[in-house]
């Protein structure tokens, strides 16, 4: 091979390896683990209780969303930077048993951060964005309540571009 030629691949090889590296991390999404899951639980005939961990690696974002049925959200670690577009979410930490601490609200347009120990409760009227912007992943432990059948969040972005012409 000639040197212009190992000059030019290399080159090349420079401009395109930051483009796919960061094609590939753009692809990273947060991994849900379904822990345990009840059909018809007592006092809830028709819906399913469902127990998981999600973890949501660094940098990554999740898209605008709501759930269909009301979910227990616990941050086990890291940070969540959590974006409140419809609705209002309050952040607590501690033992709900024994009247756990209001650390803050979060109302529609506004952006708070939940910290590892702290827990929310969403509504299905509670449409919110979520993102992990630190540099090590975020693990939450999940809890929801839904109709059987029902997703466990539904994609606001998705549905908007259903309703394009």
């Amino acid at each position: 091979m000639s040197r212009r030629i190992i000059i030019a691949l290399v080159a090349a090889l420079a401009i395109t390896a930051p483009v796919a590296i960061a094609a590939a991390a753009k692809t990273l999404t947060a991994e849900r683990k379904v822990l345990a899951q009840s059909q018809d639980p007592v006092g809830a005939a028709g819906r399913t209780l469902n127990l998981y961990r999600v973890t949501i690696p660094a940098g990554v974002q999740l898209p605008l969303h709501h759930h269909p049925g009301t979910q227990i959200a616990y941050i086990e670690r890291g940070t969540l930077s959590y974006t409140v577009e419809q609705g209002s979410v309050t952040v607590r930490r501690g033992d709900p048993t024994t009247g756990a601490k209001v650390v803050r609200t979060i109302s529609g347009g506004r952006t708070g951060l939940i910290s590892a120990g702290q827990w929310i409760i969403e509504q299905p009227t509670d449409i919110h964005r979520a993102a992990n912007n630190t540099k090590k992943p975020i693990v939450i432990v999940l809890s929801s309540l839904t109709e059987k059948g029902q997703p466990l969040s539904i994609n606001e972005e998705a549905k908007a571009l259903e309703r394009m012409p």
